[in-house]
This record gives structure tokens, C-alpha cells and sequence, in this order.
């Protein structure tokens, strides 16, 4: 058995043989008393070429220069530690005048090992320093797999900085980690500015308030997410526990843009949510051109129903809308009134003045019906010079009413020909009361022989089907 500073009994240094931490003790001469299996197995250099000597440095550095252990023997301040490893030394937090370090070692197999190794001073009874004890652990593996993680996460970096679609990254505390530079051109609001801060909300609304990431790092439940995005919203179909809305931002470039958002949870190797990453994109144009087409389809919608020249419902749209009316009546026995207007002589003002200033005439008569119905009441051009009111929920009597109302109101209007005389004309108007049985063209049919009648006793009044006139 080697040699061991006083006070070292023989069982510790057999603990210490059967430690697979690595272990060198020296003397107070610096001479190397133990040096255990494990360190030889790191170190390659066998206990019986090492113990006695003092050429402990050889297993470490390509030079003669003190070990850890070394220092302490000969009381070196921290100071000189530390000028001696670069500042990769520190006290031991747990044991009082140990040392410890981290160092790469670039003679230590094919491409070189961290080791990480404390050292402390060894005392006799009376307490002066009798030698020294140094453990070495290999750090190799987690040192690479740490420069992995910084490198996978500098990676990471560059790829959400450098993605086309701002993206933004939150912690579990609310705290921006991540502001690519997309994110600073859609907002206006720079990464400095708001990396390390909770005050990410400025860059979306007036009043501070949570935005679809904060949602998910508090685990919101999806009435908490409804009451913030109502109707915008919705579940992820790809990512459980996100979320993608689509709102719009008012005060976003000139006159508020349209984003589209996704929200998904960032989670710890144990499952725990961790922060939120949230993408944004801007989707003003396509809604733009959404809306356009809603309006060029609501417009060619309304053209198609329209009579181009009086702005009325034509005669297709009457087809449509007479049968759902006589319909309804028929099967909930409820009053309908049609009322068929037709322009008096006509024919003559197209002959004295042409059919321009005729269309002009329609076109008052067409106004004038329109400053007479009532709201649930609707006007077509039935050809010509014809014209025909639906009024739902109205008898004859109604009908005569509103028919006396719109033929006076004609009958005020003048319209000024292009050589500036004014053209007048009045409206015969024959009125007809839906009766059981009837269908479309049994009602229109009773109106027109009422609009007839009305023509035979002198133009310019109201006739109702069936009554005496």
C-alpha cells in the first residue's frame, strides 16, 4: 500500500480506490499518494507509474504546471486560480476553501474532453494543510450536448428571423422572447424594443388586453377565447391546444388591415406549457377581394332582378315573387291585394315627343310608385307601359288606398321634355284582392280587367275587381 498524509486512515483510501469518480491525492510535498482506478482509466496513466512522483501535470497539460490540487497545498489566493484557468474556476459552494473548475483538455482521446473537477485542501488535527484531494469528472458528453441545444436554438433563432410570416414568441411569464423581423415590418414595432417585456399588446390594440398567444400560456378555456374573438375564431385542426382567428386591426397602416392568426403552445419534455409562439399574416387584399366580389355578386344579383330603365323588380323577379305570395296566402289564409298600373295614352307621348322623353315618364311613374309603398310592399315593371304592386298582407280596400294615393301623385308630376315643355300623364289602376283558389295568373288577370275598366271610364282612377266601380 503507498504512502498517505497523516490522518488519512487505510479504509478511506480503500473508499476511495473503489470510487468511480476519478481521484488524485498528493501530499503536502506535492507527491502523489493515491490515484484510483477511475483516474487511471480516464487519465490512461496507471496508479503504479504515478503514485510517489510529483508529475501529476503530465495526465493534463503538455507542460509542467500545477493542478488544482497544487493550488491548494501551496494556500494560492483566488486570485491566482483564477489567472490560471481563466476565469472557468469559482469557490465551492459546499465545501468551505474547495475550489472547483470546468477546463477542456485537448490531449484527452481522439478530440479532446471537458472535465469538470474540485479540489480541497486535506488538514491534520491541528489543522495545517497535509495535502490535497482532487475528483475529475468527464463533462464531455454534456457539454456537447449543451453546444447542441445553443446551437439548435441560435439555429431556431435565424429561422423564425428569418421567416417570411411575422412571428412572435412568448414565455411562461408573458414575456417576449422572439420578435422576427417580419413581425417588425407588419407592426411598426421594433424586437428591442419589446424583447424581455409583457408589453407586446401595444402593437395590436389601444387598451392593454391578452392577444391569442397569452390565451394559451394561461390555458384559456374556449369561452374565455370566445369572449375576446366572437365568431372570428376557432380550434386548430392541426395542433391541440391552438388556436387561429381572423379579426381586424383598425389602426394598422392607412384605414386598419385584416390579420389572420394562429396560436399554438410551446411545451417542456414534460408536457408543461412553457410559452406560445404566434403567427401572423396579412390577409387585407384577399378580404378585399372578397368583399368585391360579394358586391359585383350582390350588384349582377340585383341586375338580374332589376329593370334597367325604372330601377324596379322586373317581370322575371314578379314571376318568382307572385308565387311565393299567392303561395303563402293560399296556405295560411292571409290577404294579398295586386294592384296593375298601366300609363294613359302612352302611345301618344312616344309619338309626340319620342320614346327618350317616354322613358323619362316611366322613370316618374316608377318614382312615384317607390314614394308610395310601404315597406313590406314591392313594385315591378310588367312590360311597356305596365306596372304591378304586391301588397302582402292587404285587402282590397288597402289596395284602392295606396292605388288613389300613387295615381294623385302622378298626376302631380311634370316632366320637361328636352325643348323644355312639360309632359304630363296620368295612370289607370285596376285593384285585385287574392281569393281563394286563385293562382298567378287568375289574380293578374282580374287586375288587368279592373285596369280596363278603369281605362273605359275615363282614365286616371282606381278600379277594384268586382266591385261597382
Amino acid at each position: 500500500m503507498p504512502d498517505h498524509p497523516e490522518g488519512c486512515s487505510l479504509s478511506l483510501f480503500q473508499l476511495l480506490e473503489g470510487d468511480p469518480v476519478a481521484t488524485v491525492v498528493i501530499d503536502a510535498e506535492h507527491r502523489i499518494v493515491h490515484w484510483n482506478r477511475a483516474c487511471a482509466a480516464l487519465t490512461g496513466l496507471a496508479a503504479i507509474d504515478m503514485v510517489g512522483t510529483r508529475d501529476q501535470w503530465r495526465a493534463f497539460y503538455a507542460d509542467s504546471r500545477p493542478i488544482l490540487a497544487d493550488l491548494l497545498v501551496d494556500g494560492a489566493s483566488g486570485e491566482r486560480i483564477a489567472q490560471l484557468y481563466g476565469g472557468r474556476s469559482r469557490p465551492s459552494e459546499s465545501i468551505e476553501g474547495a475550489y472547483e473548475a470546468e477546463d477542456f483538455f485537448p490531449q484527452f482521446g481522439s478530440s479532446g474532453r471537458w472535465l469538470f473537477f474540485t479540489a480541497a485542501a486535506i488538514h491534520d488535527a491541528e489543522g495545517r494543510v497535509v495535502g490535497a484531494i482532487e475528483t475529475l469528472q468527464d463533462v464531455t458528453e454534456r457539454r456537447r450536448a449543451e453546444a447542441a441545444l445553443r446551437d439548435s436554438e441560435a439555429c431556431l433563432a435565424q429561422i423564425v428571423d428569418g421567416s417570411s410570416v411575422a412571428m412572435l414568441v412568448i414565455n411562461a411569464e408573458h414575456r417576449v422572447t422572439h420578435w422576427n423581423r417580419a413581425c417588425e415590418v407588419l407592426t411598426g414595432r421594433l424586437a428591442r424594443e419589446l424583447i424581455g417585456s409583457d408589453q407586446h399588446w401595444e402593437a395590436f390594440y389601444p387598451t392593454r388586453r391578452p392577444i391569442m398567444a397569452d390565451l394559451v400560456v394561461d390555458g384559456a378555456s374556449e369561452a374565455a377565447v370566445d369572449r375576446l374573438y366572437h365568431g372570428r375564431y376557432r380550434p386548430s385542426a392541426l395542433l391541440p391546444g391552438a388556436y387561429e382567428a381572423e379579426d381586424f386591426f383598425p389602426h394598422f397602416g392607412d384605414g386598419g388591415r385584416w390579420l389572420f392568426f394562429t396560436a399554438s403552445p410551446l411545451l417542456s419534455p414534460a408536457g408543461e406549457v412553457v410559452g406560445a409562439i404566434e403567427t401572423l399574416q396579412d390577409v387585407t387584399e384577399r378580404r378585399r377581394a372578397e368583399d368585391a366580389l360579394r358586391d359585383s355578386e350582390e350588384r349582377y344579383r340585383k341586375l338580374s332582378l332589376t329593370d334597367p330603365l325604372t330601377g324596379l323588380f322586373n317581370s322575371r323577379h314578379l314571376r318568382d315573387k307572385l308565387h311565393q305570395e299567392v303561395e303563402r296566402a293560399g296556405r295560411y289564409h292571409r290577404p294579398l291585394c295586386l294592384l296593375l298600373l298601366d300609363c294613359d295614352h302612352f302611345k301618344r307621348i312616344n309619338d309626340s315627343y319620342g320614346h327618350l322623353e317616354g322613358d323619362k315618364v316611366l322613370q316618374a311613374l316608377a318614382l312615384a310608385i317607390n314614394r308610395c309603398l310601404r315597406r313590406s310592399d314591392s313594385a315591378f315593371r310588367h312590360g311597356g307601359e305596365e306596372f304591378i304592386v304586391l301588397m302582402p298582407e292587404a285587402g282590397a280596400e288597402a289596395g284602392r288606398v295606396l292605388g288613389e294615393r300613387l295615381r294623385a301623385c302622378f298626376a302631380a308630376e311634370a316632366v320637361e321634355s328636352a325643348n323644355g315643355e312639360a309632359i304630363r300623364c296620368t295612370v289607370s289602376i285596376g285593384v285585385a284582392e287574392y281569393r281563394a283558389g286563385d293562382d298567378e295568373h287568375m289574380l293578374i288577370r282580374r287586375a288587368d280587367e279592373a285596369c280596363y275598366r278603369a281605362k273605359g271610364l275615363g282614365r286616371n282612377r282606381v278600379v277594384v275587381a268586382g266591385s261597382d266601380d
